[in-house]
């Protein structure tokens, strides 16, 4: 049985990921690519659905664990009655085919252990052809894929055609290492190379990007551990970011919000984009630059509001019936229907963020100003249309209000682009629709009875997207609505946690939008907007008690998911989130006070009005 949500860390290789359990089961796995299927699905059925667990015999979980500091790479502590052991799990980066490394380390006394290997190819339904290749190698293959599975000492391998295990034993500085390799089917995998010198590696690489963190504020650790997430959730051959590397947790235990998050939504690429901008890291802004405009090349019309890591558009959305959800959540959905929504507040987001990478000194070539251009073209003509918002909700569309206000911050940027680039052609039209966009939200989005913004035009909901408004500079901060849809949004409050929307009465109704099963917990994101909003408009006791309330829910080794529920205190939704981290990351700037974020890219999300920097290059169409 899968654990809590909560119960897995993160390793990866910045190509795809595996979840590792408090038991020493990794329950996920999809290879080669984090949207490829999974070879170990038990996350989301059990463990005939394919998973790989290596622990002392007879034993449930681990005394602790952690990262090893600044790094992707996972220590499990296990303290037995004869001894006690460490596995440490890693994926060095990429440099051919993928491996999972897990090195079983004795560290007193003498430990039996045990291994218990299942692989399912397809999402857990495909049990492959497995044999002995000699006493320490065991070779699998179905259709496409096959996997090598290597230990560096002799181990007593029992294969059968469900599953493969062995029992060993350390002593206290004894050493076994398994490795297994996944290769398409039709190339052999062979043994690879000293996991030990794979390992020297790996702890390298992350301890050298992490050092480059320009954050050093009070929660450095905090920060530097959600930034190597965000970085283990980027691909890095095309540079597309994921939103989390998990299919189908659900939103609400038994219900039918479960969701595929293995793909690049443009929203959080660049919202995370623009947080690791500000912490100091160009290289991926200039990489997600690339990605993006291979991905969206064509007509603005056609611009979805998520791809493929590849840049593909067809994300069909089915159901996978032999598996059986987590905890009973069906049904288990890979691919996302969303790839078919209208969007609006998408074109806002990528705009907001090729300004952030502007201001940060990421040149900005005649193909991006095109695709500026044509976003902006396409925007004057459809941004009074209805669509599906920020939530991607699932019945009819509608005039959200954040939607609209990303229309803005579209014309806004587009604005302070051209300026900068020296391009004034289409200036007037873009200032005039920019003032008309925000004449049409004050007037419409505007509740007056209930002194603050609402969800759409026409409703009563309070949304916690309009959290976002002091950031994106529509409104200054000290602006009385502003301060009033703050005190409005305490009604989304649930135990000192924010949840997406809700009626303007409190009651949480979210599960009537879409008219799907079950509801939803708090939204971890909106928890740290409300934070950051708390800040920003002078009341920073408030956000740091609320900042540092979402940061006692993280796990144990500092993961987020998507969703809190307070009352059974459980994490919820897909795992590690983007957009969670992300937020945590921001809200850690905007507490500490520091301009460094500007200074590296923040892109106007403080509404400081403010050129372009100096150091920025842009080559322009004329």
């Amino acid at each position: 049985m899968a654990g809590r949500i909560e119960d897995y860390a993160l390793i990866g290789d910045l190509e795809t990921a595996a979840l590792v359990g408090k038991d020493g089961a990794i329950d996920w796995l999809c290879v080669p690519r984090f949207d490829s299927p999974a070879c170990f699905a038990a996350l989301l059925g059990g463990e005939d659905n394919g998973h790989w667990r290596i622990a002392p015999a007879g034993a449930d979980t681990c005394s602790r664990r952690a990262y090893v500091p600044d790094t992707l790479v996972l220590e499990s502590v296990w303290e037995t009655v004869g001894g006690t052991v460490k596995v440490t799990d890693f994926m060095p980066p990429r440099g051919g085919l993928p491996q999972v490394v897990r090195r079983v380390e004795g560290v007193s006394g003498r430990v039996d252990m045990r291994a218990d290997l299942r692989l399912r190819f397809d999402n857990g339904r495909i049990v492959p052809w497995t044999r002995t290749v000699d006493g320490r190698t065991v070779a699998a293959v179905a259709g496409p894929d096959s996997a090598l599975l290597r230990a560096d000492a002799p181990v007593d391998m029992s294969v059968t055609k469900s599953r493969t295990s062995c029992a060993f034993s350390v002593s206290a500085g004894e050493r076994v290492t398994f490795v297994l390799r996944w290769s398409p089917s039709h190339i052999p995998a062979l043994a690879g190379a000293d996991p030990g010198a794979g390992l020297d590696a790996t702890l390298e690489f992350w301890r050298n990007w992490a050092a480059k963190c320009l954050y050093q504020g009070p929660w450095r650790d905090v920060v530097v551990r959600s930034l190597i997430t965000l970085k283990a959730l980027t691909y890095e051959p095309t540079g597309g970011i994921v939103a989390a590397v998990t299919s189908s947790l659900p939103e609400c235990l038994g219900g039918e919000r479960n969701w595929d998050y293995r793909f690049c939504w443009l929203r959080d690429s660049t919202f995370t984009l623009s947080c690791l901008l500000r912490s100091g890291y160009r290289e991926e802004a200039v990489a997600w630059k690339d990605w993006l405009v291979r991905a969206i090349a064509g007509e603005p019309s056609d611009l979805q509001p998520l791809y493929g890591v590849a840049g593909q558009r067809r994300l069909v959305e089915t159901a996978a019936p032999w598996l059986s959800g987590y905890e009973g959540s069906r049904p288990v959905r890979f691919g996302n229907a969303a790839v078919g929504q209208l969007q609006l507040d998408v074109y806002g987001e990528v705009l907001n963020t090729v300004y952030s990478a502007l201001r940060a000194g990421v040149t900005i070539d005649v193909q991006v100003w095109r695709l500026i251009a044509s976003f902006m073209e396409y925007l004057e003509k459809h941004w009074r249309e209805p669509d599906a918002g920020l939530w991607e909700v699932r019945g009819p569309r509608r005039h959200f209000v954040h939607s609209k206000i990303m229309s803005w911050v579209a014309a806004d940027r587009a604005l302070r682009m051209a300026r900068v680039a020296g391009l004034r052609g289409s200036a007037e039209r873009w200032r005039a629709m920019r003032q008309e966009i925000r004449k049409d939200v004050l007037h419409y989005g505007w509740d007056g009875e209930l002194g603050c913004f609402v969800q759409y035009y026409g409703s009563r909901r309070i949304d916690a997207a309009a959290l976002l408004m002091p950031r994106l500079g529509f409104l200054p901060p000290d602006d009385r609505r502003l301060h009033s849809t703050l005190e409005a949004a305490r009604l989304l409050d649930d135990h000192g946690f924010l949840r997406r929307y809700a009626d303007s009465g409190g009651d949480d109704r979210v599960h009537e939008v879409d008219g799907l099963y079950g509801g939803e917990g708090t939204f971890l994101a909106c928890s740290l907007w409300f934070a950051d909003s708390l800040a920003l408009t002078g009341r920073h006791q408030e956000g740091r008690e609320q900042f540092e309330r979402v940061l006692a829910v993280r796990n144990d080794v500092g993961l987020l998911s998507e969703e809190w529920d307070p009352v059974a205190r459980r994490q919820l939704g897909n795992l590690p989130q983007a957009f969670s981290h992300v937020a945590l990351v921001n809200t850690a700037f905007a507490l500490h006070g520091t301009r460094m974020g500007s200074r590296n890219g923040s892109g106007g999300r403080h509404g400081d009005g403010s050129r372009a920097e100096s150091g920025s290059r842009v080559q322009a169409a004329h």
